[in-house]
């Protein structure tokens, strides 16, 4: 099938045309310069032919999504959208020169490139995951790279909310890179596909090749997806691949969504227990945390993000930590009361102000110096890398109590778990499970953490237990 020309590029005020980038199925992209400030930037245009309703309103959800995704370093930048004067709807975004997919099936591609790779792609899509949004089309094409060697994942066009690519219809897809489940149509796209896809991604950008492309075989439609259904990996065959990173793939692309890693950040966690393997500088995660995606403004008509300001059971868990904050302030006032007073100290007459605003500046410093210090034990903790981490969290209710429980990663002496609940922590403990306290509509979760010598660890992936009518 001849490829199509592209279509005529719109005159856009500010911009000036300088070539073609590329075309897709519904849309050219084109370098211009922006003329204020001066920069070059790549333009999205939607097909005159295919501007519906239906298509706008999805063009202006991706605009939508991307601008509020595009903060994250690894996702494309998108500077504005809006229509052009022929009616046609474009979005103006960051010029990248070159993608992974035009280089890694020409020369090998670096394992430490590979794996910094595949460390910050998957957190772009674990941060999008945190906030209820699939990509659906991971794939080494759609990553890009930026004039100052950054790769970022662009073109969120097919995205989807977790919820809605449950029983959303087909979509365009990337045969190479898709999950059988994806294939056979039975969803349109789930956290396990994308572990599935980025698992793919990472083999293709090892070995050159998709994971079931056979060199100098059949690698037509067909032949890919009866291959991809049976779900049998071969080495990438590179002898400088070690067997756990052929594992860490090989169980990314399992053929039973369960078998894989049950999250972008448990893939993550793999890919970096292989660079401390190989004694490569371990990439750092760049997943945003919770409260700034919470944080981040929702658009409720947005269809491609889950509704609402605030995350599911974000109230009640609220009102859980407020239970418990009250229940141990309750405590430690009881506690406080009950002790006898000592007659010589029980009615001090207040200090003089000269006294009083000394001490207040003492305690100012010193509250900035455990500030500093905080601060600087907070780098060294994330630096630890030795401190085994939990990746096995499950959830069951009793009665009106939901049990956290998982299995030892490798404790040794003096080693203790901390069950945040909520984002509230516990107290150390040696125990591997913890009872929470729920009623009807709660939605509870918890992450653990390993301290080991006054450090802690990662934390485990997040854990959810809804309670509706009794049942997590």
């Amino acid at each position: 099938m001849p490829r199509r020309l592209p279509s005529t590029p719109p005159n856009l005020p500010g911009f000036a045309f300088i070539r073609v980038l590329g075309s897709g199925g519904f849309a050219d992209v084109f370098l211009y310069e922006q003329n204020m400030p001066r920069r070059l930037v790549a333009v999205k245009v939607l097909l005159a032919e295919y501007v519906n309703d239906d298509l706008r309103r999805m063009f202006q959800a991706e605009a939508n999504l991307m601008a509020q995704l595009s903060s994250h370093p690894s996702i494309l930048t998108v500077y504005q959208a809006s229509v052009a004067a022929d009616g046609r709807p474009y979005l103006v975004m960051e010029y990248c020169s070159a993608t992974l997919g035009q280089r890694y099936r020409a020369v090998q591609l670096p394992m430490a490139e590979v794996l910094s790779v595949g460390v910050r792609i998957a957190s772009a899509i674990e941060t999008a995951h945190r906030q209820g949004v699939l990509h659906r089309d991971i794939k080494p094409s759609n990553i890009l790279t930026t004039a100052y060697g950054h790769p970022v994942l662009s073109d969120f066009g097919i995205a989807a909310t977790l919820g809605e690519a449950e029983t959303s219809d087909a979509v365009g897809l990337s045969i190479p890179w898709s999950a059988p489940e994806v294939l056979r149509d039975e969803v349109a796209g789930t956290v396990a596909s994308e572990v599935w896809s980025l698992g793919a991604t990472v083999y293709s950008l090892l070995a050159g090749r998709s994971p079931f492309e056979v060199p100098g075989g059949d690698n037509g439609s067909i032949a890919l997806i009866g291959r991809i259904e049976k779900a049998k990996v071969s080495a990438t065959g590179r002898s400088d691949v070690p067997r756990s990173l052929e594992a860490v793939l090989a169980r990314s692309m399992s053929k039973r969504p369960s078998d894989r890693q049950s999250s972008a950040l448990e893939f993550i966690r793999d890919l970096q227990s292989v660079e401390e393997e190989l004694g490569l500088p371990q990439t750092p995660i760049e997943v945003a945390m919770d409260d700034w995606a919470l944080a981040t403004a929702v658009d409720l008509d947005d269809r491609t993000r889950v509704g609402g300001s605030a995350a599911p059971g974000a109230t009640q868990a609220a009102v859980r930590r407020r239970r418990r904050a009250a229940a141990r302030s309750a405590m430690t006032s009881s506690t406080v009361d009950s002790r006898p007073r000592d007659p010589g100290t029980a009615r001090r007459r207040p200090a003089p102000p000269t006294t009083r605003r000394l001490v207040w500046g003492v305690s100012i410093v010193a509250v900035v110096l455990l500030a500093l210090v905080a601060a600087g034990i907070v780098a060294v903790l994330r630096s630890d890398g030795d401190i085994p981490v939990v990746s096995d969290v499950r959830a069951e209710l009793d009665g009106s109590t939901v049990v956290f429980s998982w299995n030892d990663p490798g404790l040794v002496v003096g080693d203790a778990y901390i069950v945040t609940v909520d984002g509230d922590p516990s107290p150390p403990q040696r125990e591997e499970s913890y009872p929470v306290a729920v009623e009807a509509g709660d939605r509870v979760c918890a992450t653990v953490t390993v301290a080991r010598d006054g450090k802690s660890g990662a934390a485990s992936a997040e854990r959810c237990s809804d309670v509706e009518g009794g049942a997590p």
